[in-house]
């Protein structure tokens, strides 16, 4: 049976709740901690190292797993004062490299904000972005991939050695392309990363290669990459799933979690527009009717988070920027209870349009549908760890009973 692990997407040093989730998680036997440099543009890697210096030693025996291939946010800046090697261009904001230049780079800098002189298994992370940029200039795939394996090869060697040197235990690649049907145009083949590995570590002197993990999206909705997993395990090597309950079918995302609906939302919401039935603040007020009458209408969570970032809390901003200090102090009291609450409604109404649409596939889950989700890749004998982003200590007791 598979394990959980810790996952830092979206983890931060910047809040204390994130810290405490990790400290809870490492009390209660988590082996596992999963990280890349650009999580959080490297505050997940630094939250990892608070944690581990805030509990006995005895609590610190765990894997750190982290990756590297984005450049974005503090890299993207570093690399237009003094471009990185290789990189390829997938969006203004999101270049991606591979090259070992690159990986000794973000090696080293990963290192000090673990705070360690070693990371136990280091990852290319989605090196596809490269056949990402190939299939764009509209080149053939198969002569993208023959560059692509070339460049994995060389990074392969510049890792063999890191492995001698002692900063890192293993590596191995962590790919949404392994969960893609094997005609996709984006499927990434790994059956022949064993043989790259294994020339690297000739090359680099090593008796035997240290290509140990493969990390790719598994789940109740994308089962396509248990082919993955299956060969990984014939061939010895572990596998570690990500989004077990982020899932896309049919183009759409869904989160495979049932909500409960929160029972303090509607005195929120009124609470809120009573105080805002003012003159001053009839934007607000008009804005927090818009956001009751479309709670219903967010295709998943995520959806959501990034709107009330990009258009909803800077819409609050402009609307009582001009109050009084005193003014703003209290009705941002109000905001908060009522954003808070009207997260766990969205929630809420996602997951039971999620039971509808999905209706035929989940028609056998009759337990919350995470416990379903969960469960589903427990028992996938292919599947070593299980990542999930528990950024709260309630949901790290919440997950890791799941396991009894």
């Amino acid at each position: 049976m598979s394990s959980f692990a810790f996952g830092t997407y979206r983890v931060t040093d910047l809040n204390p709740l994130h810290i405490e989730a990790l400290k809870e998680a490492l009390y209660s036997g988590i082996k596992l901690i999963d990280t890349s440099s650009n999580y959080t543009d490297g505050g997940a890697e630094r939250a990892i190292a608070k944690a581990l210096n805030s509990i006995e030693q005895e609590y610190r025996d765990v894997e750190i797993v982290s990756k590297f291939g984005y450049i974005q946010g503090t890299n993207m800046m570093l690399h237009k004062e003094n471009p990185f090697e290789e990189v390829v261009e997938y969006s203004p904001e999101c270049y991606h490299s591979i090259s070992p230049s690159f990986m000794q780079d973000q090696l080293k800098r990963s290192l000090e904000r673990l705070q360690l002189n070693k990371i136990d298994c280091y990852l290319l992370h989605n090196p596809e972005y490269f056949l990402y940029d190939g299939l764009k200039k509209g080149l053939q795939k198969e002569e993208i991939l023959d560059q692509m394996y070339q460049r994995i090869y060389k990074v392969f060697v510049a890792l063999e050695k890191e492995v001698q040197n002692g900063t890192i235990g293993s590596y191995g690649i962590s790919s949404n392309s392994f969960s893609k049907p094997e005609n996709a145009d984006d499927f990434l083949p790994y059956t022949d990363l064993l043989t790259l590995a294994k020339n690297a570590a000739i090359e680099a002197g090593s008796e035997q290669h240290s290509f140990t993990t493969l990390q790719l999206p598994i789940n109740l909705l994308e089962q396509e990459g248990l082919k993955c997993a299956t060969w990984a395990k014939e061939n010895g090597l572990r596998v570690l799933v990500n989004r077990p309950l982020n899932a896309f079918k049919d183009s759409l995302m869904f989160r495979l979690a049932d909500y409960d609906e929160p029972l303090d939302y509607y005195h929120n919401l009124n609470e809120l527009l009573e105080v805002c039935d003012t003159e001053a603040l009839k934007p607000l007020f008009n804005l927090i009717e818009q956001m009751d009458e479309n709670k219903h209408k967010y295709g998943w969570i995520g959806d959501y988070d990034m709107f009330v970032n990009s258009q909803i809390i800077p819409h609050i901003k402009k609307t009582i920027e001009k109050l009084d200090k005193e003014v703003i102090e209290t009705l941002l009291a109000y905001i908060d209870r009522f954003l808070v609450s009207y997260r766990d409604m969205v929630a809420y109404e996602c997951s039971k349009a999620t039971r509808i649409q999905l209706k035929n596939l989940l028609e056998d889950c009759d337990k919350k549908l995470q416990e379903c989700a969960f469960e589903f890749l427990q028992n996938q004998d292919s599947i070593d760890y299980i990542l999930v982003g528990m950024r709260k200590p309630s949901y790290v007791a919440e997950v890791l009973a799941l396991k009894e």
